[in-house]
């Protein structure tokens, strides 16, 4: 990999992949084998940075708001501060690292129809960068007060989404090292893969003059210094640009481009490619509440370990001994985030949506984004169904180890509601659990949407109405895959990769 300011002013290859993330790597890594690929990254390289590869210093980035910071936030329409990624390996180089594979429902929403493909690429990542976790004392005993919760049954240690509790996999190795979807660059080939960092793509070029369809032939991406670099695609006839740039990143490219809604490219002067309202539309983010409990008793700090998989469709996981919220000694009113834990829910889904905007045509600028978090009351009963179940958990005997004998669990909710890092203002009482899950609404980064698959994109992730351009992320999701959709999304992005090189050499071959 190389820092963009020594790429070529112009230059030729047969894929472009826009987007060093959980899908753009392994797609790249793969496609490199026969074809010539350059891979284009905002953000550096996550190796050498403590901060992301050790696990004790897990999202000490959230609040570095400094440019080159791993983790760009924004607050969403909503009032909540969220994060995306800035970094090579994308979400992987920031995430809690909890590894699960996705639902049935996911791959046929995702029109995966190999299922055989589906588990060698599951494989192919796991090979280099999945581990089975040291489970701590706290995590287990979390486990255990599921269990006894009602959360059933015990399924021990799995990859699998099923209901019950279980123990999932981890990108953190026995030593707490993060392992990022960088890593999966050794598959690579280093004669076909380019990889330039810091390379932030300003546009995607399109040929539309004798044409029926607007076709995508090139990019103009930018480094380090402000200096503009040109990337053309060769000419063959297979020739694509592949976006993975997040569901922010995705739709916000495709409208700077020219493709999007033809109101918001009047509103930023923007040359119209093809005007489709859909681009930024269904943006979606998984409420997550989360409840601190306080520990009489040190807690090694942990990530997330054990999963509970709820038949009311909410997901409980936790962390221990680990500042999750950024916050400050005194946030913790008393106590210290190292002695005590985070246990959270997220609300599988969901079914409130959202939309995204341009606020400028800056492409380093965050988009506006509005997720509509418990507008649908689907939602909210999900998450209420959910803090019972963790009252009922740390009520436990399982857990009785980890909770001061005489705090009740009022005391706790109100504790937490009155920790200052909760935005919107509100209450310092919890009054109701629905209330409760309305004022402590945080994220847990497992936004999606912009780019649906078939409202944007078809069955090949091709964008409808446009040649030579395909959307493979996140963005094109429907619904959060499993529990945590990391793995989903980098199966997601073997899988096409090599879909599409088997097609291209098959093609090939036929001339």
């Amino acid at each position: 990999m190389h820092e963009a300011t020594i790429a070529p002013k112009i230059s030729f290859y047969d894929y472009i992949v826009i987007g060093g993330g959980a899908a753009g790597i392994p797609i790249a890594a793969t496609i490199s084998e026969n074809y010539s690929v350059l891979l284009l990254e905002r953000g550096g390289s996550p190796y050498g940075n403590p901060n992301i590869t050790n696990l004790a210093n897990f999202g000490t980035y959230f609040s570095d708001t400094s440019s080159d910071s791993p983790s760009q936030q924004f607050i969403s329409g909503d009032g909540v501060v969220n994060a995306r990624p800035r970094v090579l390996g994308g979400g992987t180089s920031i995430n809690a690292g909890f590894y699960s594979h996705g639902e049935a429902r996911f791959i046929k929403e995702a029109k995966l129809k190999d299922e055989k493909l589906i588990n060698e690429s599951y494989r192919w990542v796991e090979k280099v960068m999945v581990f089975e976790p040291v489970v701590t004392r706290w995590q287990s005993a979390l486990g255990g007060a599921l269990v006894e919760a009602g959360v059933a049954p015990e399924n021990g240690f799995s990859y699998d989404h099923i209901k019950g509790t279980k123990v999932g996999g981890t990108i953190f190795d026995q030593n707490g090292h993060r392992h990022t979807a960088a890593d999966l660059l050794q598959y690579a080939n280093p004669k076909g893969l380019f990889l330039f960092l810091h390379a932030t793509v300003h546009k995607i070029l399109f040929k539309t003059k004798g044409r029926s369809r607007p076709m995508a032939y090139g990019v103009v991406y930018e480094d380090a210094l402000g200096i503009k670099h040109r990337a053309y695609l060769k000419g063959g006839q297979n020739d694509e640009i592949i976006l993975s740039a997040g569901a922010l990143g995705s739709p916000q490219l495709l409208i700077l481009s020219g493709i999007g809604p033809k109101d918001q490219l009047r509103a930023h002067n923007i040359k119209r490619v093809l005007h489709n309202p859909l681009i930024g539309q269904g943006m979606a983010d998984n409420p997550l509440s989360a409840i601190f409990v306080p520990s009489p008793i040190l807690v090694e700090p942990s990530l997330v370990q054990v999963v509970g998989v709820t038949r009311s469709g909410s997901y409980i996981e936790a962390a221990g001994g680990i500042n999750l919220i950024g916050g400050s000694p005194s946030d913790y009113q008393g106590y210290s985030f190292k002695m005590g834990g985070f246990i959270f829910e997220k609300v599988n889904g969901p079914h409130s949506m959202g939309y995204l905007k341009l606020q400028n045509s800056n492409p380093a600028d965050n988009p506006s984004v509005t997720f509509n978090y418990f507008k649908e009351p689907k939602d909210l009963r999900k998450c209420v169904d959910g803090i019972k179940t963790i009252l009922t958990t740390i009520k436990s005997k399982a857990f009785s180890k980890f909770k001061y004998a005489n705090m009740t669990v009022q005391d706790i909710l109100d504790l937490n509601v009155k920790m200052p890092t909760n935005l919107p203002v509100h209450a310092n009482t919890s009054s109701s659990l629905e209330q409760y899950c309305k004022d402590t609404v945080k994220t847990i980064w497992h936004y999606h949407g912009g780019c649906q698959m078939d409202k944007v994109v078809d069955d090949e992730y091709k964008i409808h109405g446009v040649d030579a351009l395909r959307v493979i992320d996140g963005s094109t999701l429907t619904n959060s895959p499993g529990t945590n959709p990391q793995a989903s999304i980098l199966m997601l992005g073997r899988y096409m990769g090599v879909t599409i090189l088997k097609k291209r050499l098959a093609s090939d071959k036929s001339k």
